[in-house]
């Protein structure tokens, strides 16, 4: 009898295990490493924070890896109800209307606090629709800075407080640094075809970079990129390499280029304020200094903000349990309050995503204690944002990258100038646009 109740209630028990078994949301992911174990730990404490949802990260390679898969598995009918999508595949997704549940009505329709004004502007602006709906959660948002090596600069006889402000100033500490044999090279930077060394560049000079608003005004944009200004600062490019003073950092990401700087053979590094984290991991031998981008002083007095990188969170349409949608939603709540994004700010070098974060960082004494982690936030929120630096926008961008890394490669080894080599990138990566825009009217 005993046993025939035990078996009972062992039933009961799992009939209402399985019945309060929390709804599991996929989250598709491209952060591996350090940046991997904080996402994971963000999801774990929204698990640990109730018992309904259960966010399940999954890490699927690089970014570009990670929008082709989930393209696939939306096709396939498989898809997760999160993938992190790079800032560069805004646009593929805007234009796949049916496969996205924007944000703004996700929220909307499950009741869900959503306040656009509470998020830093830049970074909302650009996941936003042409009436302002943002179409996307932000999560991890950066923009690139400058880090350099404080002990080279002393030892070349150079203030290491005083970083260089302008592209000439950069080129001249450079070369001080390498005649006086404190490092082999003056500067390195990744991603110096595309988001550094021209989609940054033309944004902070105010030069455009394709017609309809950067491509933030429809599909039918052309690039401009290869104006003079453009065009002379890859020639310049190539004269400081032949000088000595930069090395080039490998195309795309510019894997080769951190290494450089942390092995001290250059004195400066631009890339991701995301880097922070890795740099300071990397710089045990010299103190790390930062600072903004240089601006070119020939071409502005008045540097614009730079434009961001990084990544949203996008929601799929198509799950067959609805209570998925109330989870991912249930996320981003949790994921919109101060002390989450301030925790995961401060810990990686993104950027805070709601004034409420940043306001937060500054009463705990974040900024004062760290010297040179709030370089990225003045820098793109600095002065008003022009059409042309408020971003880039376009579909096909992760090819068209491609495209100008080759270009560059051309310029840095002789066999083009700087307008042959953009003349080529507008060529071809308006071919790119139009294949783009034929593959998605509708």
């Amino acid at each position: 009898m005993f046993k025939t109740i035990s078996l009972a209630a062992a039933a009961v028990a799992l009939s209402a295990s399985a019945s309060f078994a929390a709804t599991e949301v996929t989250w598709w992911h491209a952060m591996g490493g350090e940046l991997g174990k904080k996402l994971e730990e963000v999801a774990q404490k929204f698990n640990d924070s109730q018992s309904e949802y259960k966010i399940v990260p999954v890490y699927k390679g690089t970014y570009p890896e990670t929008l082709t898969a989930a393209i696939a598995a939306f096709r396939a009918g498989q898809q997760p109800a999160i993938v992190q999508v790079f800032e560069v595949g805004t646009g593929t997704m805007m234009a796949a209307k049916g496969a996205v549940y924007p944000v703004y009505q996700l929220m909307k329709d499950e009741g869900e606090p959503w306040d656009p004004s509470k998020f830093l502007a830049p970074v909302v602006g650009y996941y936003s629709d042409p009436e302002g709906n943002i179409l996307s959660m932000p999560f991890n948002s950066s923009t690139p800075i400058l880090y350099y090596n404080k002990d080279v600069f002393k030892k070349a006889g150079l203030d290491p407080e005083v970083a260089p402000k302008t592209w000439a100033e950069l080129a001249e500490m450079s070369k001080k640094i390498v005649s006086s044999g404190a490092a082999k090279c003056g500067f390195t930077m990744s991603y110096g075809a595309t988001w550094v060394g021209l989609e940054n560049y033309s944004a902070i000079q105010n030069l455009p970079y394709g017609t309809q608003q950067n491509g933030f005004g429809g599909m039918n944009a052309e690039f401009t990129f290869n104006g003079p200004n453009q065009a002379k600062f890859w020639d310049n490019l190539k004269t400081w390499q032949d000088e000595g003073v930069y090395k080039y950092g490998g195309p795309s990401a510019g894997a080769d280029a951190a290494p450089l700087f942390y092995s001290q053979q250059c004195a400066a590094y631009m890339n991701s304020s995301a880097s922070r984290a890795g740099v300071i991991n990397n710089a045990k031998d010299f103190k790390v200094g930062f600072a903004p981008l240089p601006y070119d002083d020939a071409v502005t007095k008045d540097p614009k903000n730079s434009i961001i990188g990084g990544a949203t969170l996008w929601v799929l349409n198509g799950q067959k349990d609805k209570a998925v949608y109330k989870g991912a939603a249930k996320f981003f709540t949790y994921l919109s309050q101060p002390e989450v994004q301030a925790e995961w700010h401060q810990f990686t070098g993104y950027l805070p995503i709601t004034n409420a974060a940043y306001e937060l960082g500054q009463k705990q004494g974040y900024y004062e204690k760290n010297a040179g982690s709030d370089i990225a936030i003045k820098q793109i929120m600095r002065g008003t944002p022009s059409e042309n630096s408020k971003g880039v926008r376009f579909g096909n961008l992760t090819q068209i990258r491609d495209v100008l890394d080759q270009q560059l490669e051309a310029v840095l080894n002789g066999k083009k100038t700087g307008q042959e080599a953009l003349d080529e990138g507008v060529k071809q990566g308006n071919a790119k646009l139009r294949e783009f825009e034929a593959a998605n009217s509708n």
